[in-house]
C-alpha cells in the first residue's frame, strides 16, 4: 500500500512530527524526517482509548506503548482494523518498555523514599533541632499545642476542654510538684494542667507542660500513683523527650500533605493530639524516664514501687488497655519495668511517706468539682 502521511508523537517529548507511513508485509513502516525510521509490527499493534474520533484511528505498539501515531487516511484505517489482529486490547506495558516493571520498580522506590524521610531522616533531624529550639519557643510550641488538645477533645465547647482549678486541689498538686522536683533546676517553670476528661491518662507536651486528665486521678488508689505518674512525666520533660515527638509529628504531616494533598484542618489536629496523647517515646527514653522517675520518688521519700502498683490494678480492674496502658505496652518489656520499679521500693533501705496527706489527697480528688 502506498505510503499516507500521519501525525506522530514519541512519548518522551511534545512534539509532533510529520511521518510517512506504509504497510510492507507484516510490518507498518513509520519514516520521519528527524529521527530513524520504525517498523512496527501489524501483530504488535494497538489503539489505545485516546480515540481521535470515527474516522480517524490513533496506533501504537508494545516496542513503544507511549508513542501514538494518528492515521486520518479512511483507507489505512480501514487496511489496519482489518489486518491488525490485536488493535482493540489495552497495551500490555511491558516492563522492558517502561509498562508495569518498571511503574512498580518506581513506586517500590516512591514508597522506600518516603518512609526513610518519615522513619530515618525525620526522627534525626527532629532530635538535633530539639536541642537547639530555645526555652521560649518550646514554651510557645507547649501552650499551643495544649490549645490544641484542649479544642480537640471538647465535644463542642466553644472554650474548649475544661481545665479543672479547684483552689484546694490546685495547691495539693503544687505540694506534690515542690516534693518530687526538689532543688533541681529545669530549663522553664513546670506547668501542671488538670483536664476535666475520663481518660486515664497523663502526657508531657513541649517548654515544661504535664498534662493529666481526671480520669487518672479517680482510678488511682493513692496519691503515690499519681506521684509516680507525675515523676516519669518529669522524666520526658528533663529530657526534652515532647519536643522531639512535636517536631517530628509536625514534619511528618508535612511530608503526608505533599504526598496527599490537603491534609489540614480537623484531621491535623486530631493527627497531632492523638501522637502527642498517646506519646510513642523510643525504648531508651522510656526507660531514662522510669531511671529518673524511681530515682526522684526516692529522693523524695515516696514509695517508688508505686508506679508497678498502679499498672497492675489498672491491668486487673480495666477490660480494655487505657490510654496510660497503651503507651506502656508498646514496649514489650512492661513487665520487667514493674519488677524495677518494685525492686527499687524493696532495696532502697529508706522509710516512706505519703506523697499527700488525707486533706490533701481528698483535695486533689475534687479539683474538677
Amino acid at each position: 500500500m502506498t505510503g499516507v502521511f500521519a501525525d506522530f508523537v514519541d512519548g518522551r517529548t511534545a512534539r509532533v512530527q510529520r511521518a510517512e507511513v506504509s504497510l510492507s508485509g507484516e510490518w507498518l513502516a513509520i519514516a520521519l524526517p528527524e529521527a530513524p525510521p520504525r517498523q512496527w509490527r501489524l501483530d504488535d499493534l494497538f489503539s489505545p482509548n485516546d480515540q481521535a474520533g470515527d474516522r480517524g484511528l490513533v496506533v501504537s505498539s508494545t516496542d513503544e506503548p507511549l508513542a501514538r501515531l494518528y492515521l486520518a487516511d479512511a483507507d489505512m484505517v480501514r487496511v489496519l482494523r482489518s489486518q491488525a489482529p490485536h488493535l482493540t486490547r489495552r497495551s500490555p506495558a511491558r516492563a522492558g518498555a517502561g509498562g508495569t516493571g518498571r511503574i512498580f520498580a518506581w513506586g517500590a522506590a516512591a514508597v522506600a523514599s518516603v518512609a526513610l524521610i518519615l522513619f530515618v531522616m525525620l526522627p534525626v533531624l527532629a532530635n538535633q533541632l530539639a536541642t537547639l529550639l530555645p526555652a521560649r519557643g518550646e514554651k510557645a510550641l507547649g501552650d499551643a499545642t495544649l490549645a490544641q488538645v484542649r479544642s480537640a477533645l471538647a465535644e463542642g465547647a466553644v472554650d474548649g476542654l475544661r481545665v479543672c482549678d479547684a483552689p484546694e486541689g490546685v495547691a495539693a498538686l503544687e505540694r506534690m510538684r515542690a516534693r518530687i522536683v526538689g532543688d533541681r533546676t529545669l530549663p522553664y517553670d513546670l506547668t501542671l494542667t488538670v483536664l476535666d476528661h475520663e481518660l486515664v491518662n497523663a502526657f508531657a507536651l513541649p517548654g515544661g507542660h504535664i498534662v493529666f486528665f481526671r480520669g487518672l486521678i479517680d482510678a488511682a488508689g493513692d496519691p503515690d500513683e499519681v506521684a509516680a505518674v507525675f515523676a516519669h512525666e518529669l522524666g520526658h520533660v528533663v529530657s526534652r523527650d515532647p519536643v522531639r515527638i512535636a517536631l517530628r509529628s509536625a514534619g511528618s504531616i508535612g511530608v503526608l500533605g505533599l504526598l496527599f494533598g490537603d491534609f489540614a484542618g480537623g484531621a491535623v489536629v486530631l493527627f497531632l493530639t492523638e501522637r502527642l496523647i498517646q506519646a510513642s517515646y523510643t525504648r531508651e527514653a522510656e526507660a531514662a524516664a522510669d531511671a529518673f522517675a524511681l530515682a526522684a520518688m526516692a529522693e523524695a521519700g515516696i514509695r517508688p514501687d508505686a508506679l508497678a502498683t498502679f499498672f497492675e490494678a489498672l491491668q486487673k480492674d480495666v477490660g480494655a488497655v487505657p490510654g496510660i496502658l497503651r503507651h506502656f505496652l508498646s514496649h514489650p518489656d512492661l513487665g520487667d519495668r514493674i519488677v524495677a520499679s518494685r525492686n527499687a521500693g524493696a532495696t532502697s533501705g529508706r522509710a516512706f511517706t505519703p506523697a499527700l496527706d488525707a486533706a490533701d489527697w481528698a483535695a486533689l480528688g475534687r479539683i474538677c468539682e
